[in-house]
C-alpha cells in the first residue's frame, strides 16, 4: 500500500467531478479512481478543448469500453457559475483542482488570477449548495499560507472560502474540505523537468534563485492518494497538511547531477526563500495524525466532531511552524531519485 492511501475507497456508484481535470492532478486522479473503484460516472470539466481530446484517446487505450464509458467531458470555466451549475448536477463529489498557479504570471496579471482563483472557488461553492453535492474537496497550496505573492494570496481566500463555505450549507448537508501541498516532483510547473531538459542540452550549471532556498517535495501518486484519504477523513471545514520532506535547492541540483555546477540568478519576483504549511497562528488550531496535520476550523456553526485522541490525533505544540526550512524529514538524493522513477514508471 502505498503512502498517504485511503484506509477506505467508498466511491462506487458515486458520480465525480473534476475541475481542472485534465491537469496533471486531474488525470492521475481519474486513472486512480477508475482503477481501484467502481464510480457511477466521472466528469471532467475543463477549458481546453485540446487536452480533453488528448485526454480521451488516452483514456480509451488505457482501459476497457465499459470503464470508458463512465467518462464524461465538459467544457467550462470555473469563472462560469451558470456552466458549473449546469455541469454539477446529480454529482456527489467535486474535486476542485483548476487554478491559474504560475507566481511570475499572477504577479504580472492579477486580475486574471483572482478571477479564476478567488470568483472560481466561489462560483464552485455556490454550485455545489445549488446541486446539493455531498463532498468538495479543494487542492490548495503551500504558497497560500503566510503569502506574499499574489497567487498565493488567491489560494489563501480560496482556502477561507471552502471552509466557510460548511457555515452555509444548512440542511443541505454539503461539506467542504481544503488539501494543502508542496512541489510536485516532475509535474511541469515544477523545476526539476527544466533541469533535465538543460541537461540533455549539455548544460554544465544549473540555475537556481538562491542558495538558501529548500522546499517541500511530494509525488503525483501520493498527492492524489492524499486526495483521497482526506476525503475519507473529512468533516468538514479542515485544511489536510501531508508530512512530507524537504530538501535545499543545491541539494536538488547534485541529485539531478553530481557533476553540474550551480548559477544563482536571484529571487524572482513573488518568490519565498522557504514554504511555509501551518503558521504559528494556524498551530493554535492544528491538530498532528500519523501521516498529516489537521487545521481546524475555528468558526464553527454546523454539527462537527472535533478530531480527538480516539483518532490518535494530538494538538500541535505552542508556537509549532511547518516550514520547508525547520522539517524534520529531509530528502536525500536517492529518495529524489526514487521519487522520479516513481513518476517515470507510473
Amino acid at each position: 500500500m502505498s503512502r498517504f492511501s485511503p484506509k477506505s475507497l467508498d466511491l462506487d456508484g458515486k458520480v465525480i467531478l473534476v475541475t481542472g481535470g485534465t491537469g496533471s492532478f486531474g488525470r492521475r486522479f481519474i486513472e486512480t479512481v477508475l482503477k481501484l473503484s467502481s464510480p457511477r460516472k466521472v466528469i471532467v470539466y475543463s477549458r481546453d478543448e485540446l487536452k480533453q481530446s488528448d485526454m480521451q484517446l488516452e483514456l480509451r487505450e488505457q482501459f476497457d469500453d465499459a470503464t470508458y464509458a463512465k467518462m464524461r467531458f465538459f467544457l467550462g470555466d470555473v469563472r462560469d457559475r451558470e456552466r458549473l451549475t449546469l455541469a454539477l448536477r446529480g454529482v456527489d463529489i467535486v474535486i476542485h483542482a483548476a487554478a491559474l498557479k504560475q507566481v511570475p504570471a499572477a504577479e504580472y496579471n492579477p486580475s486574471e488570477c483572482i478571477h479564476t482563483n478567488v470568483l472560481g472557488a466561489e462560483n464552485v461553492v455556490w454550485a455545489s449548495l445549488a446541486n446539493g453535492v455531498k463532498q468538495v474537496v479543494a487542492l490548495s497550496t503551500d504558497k497560500a499560507c503566510n503569502p506574499i505573492n499574489l497567487y498565493g494570496a488567491t489560494k489563501l481566500a480560496s482556502d477561507k472560502t471552502f471552509v466557510a463555505a460548511n457555515n452555509l450549507s444548512g440542511d443541505i448537508g454539503t461539506r467542504f474540505a481544503v488539501v494543502r501541498y508542496g512541489n510536485v516532483v516532475g509535474s511541469r510547473g515544477s523545476v526539476v523537468p527544466l533541469f533535465r531538459r538543460l541537461l540533455s542540452q549539455g548544460a554544465t550549471e544549473l540555475p537556481i534563485t538562491d542558495e538558501r532556498m529548500t522546499r517541500f517535495w511530494i509525488t503525483l501518486n501520493e498527492g492524489v492518494n492524499f486526495v483521497l484519504s482526506s476525503l475519507d477523513l473529512m468533516r468538514g471545514g479542515e485544511i489536510f497538511v501531508p508530512k512530507i520532506p524537504s530538501m535545499t535547492m543545491p541539494d536538488l541540483v547534485k541529485a539531478m547531477s553530481p557533476t553540474a555546477g550551480v548559477k544563482v540568478i536571484g529571487i524572482r519576483p513573488g518568490e519565498k526563500l522557504h514554504e511555509m504549511m501551518i503558521s504559528a497562528d494556524d498551530a493554535r488550531a492544528t491538530v498532528e495524525l500519523a501521516d498529516r496535520y489537521v487545521i481546524e476550523p475555528t468558526f464553527v456553526e454546523y454539527p462537527r466532531k472535533r478530531f480527538g485522541p480516539e483518532d490518535g490525533a494530538r494538538p500541535a505544540a505552542e508556537g509549532f511552524c511547518y516550514s520547508s526550512d525547520n522539517n524534520d524529514d529531509w530528502l536525500s538524493a536517492e529518495g529524489l531519485l526514487a521519487m522520479l522513477e516513481e513518476k517515470a514508471g507510473s
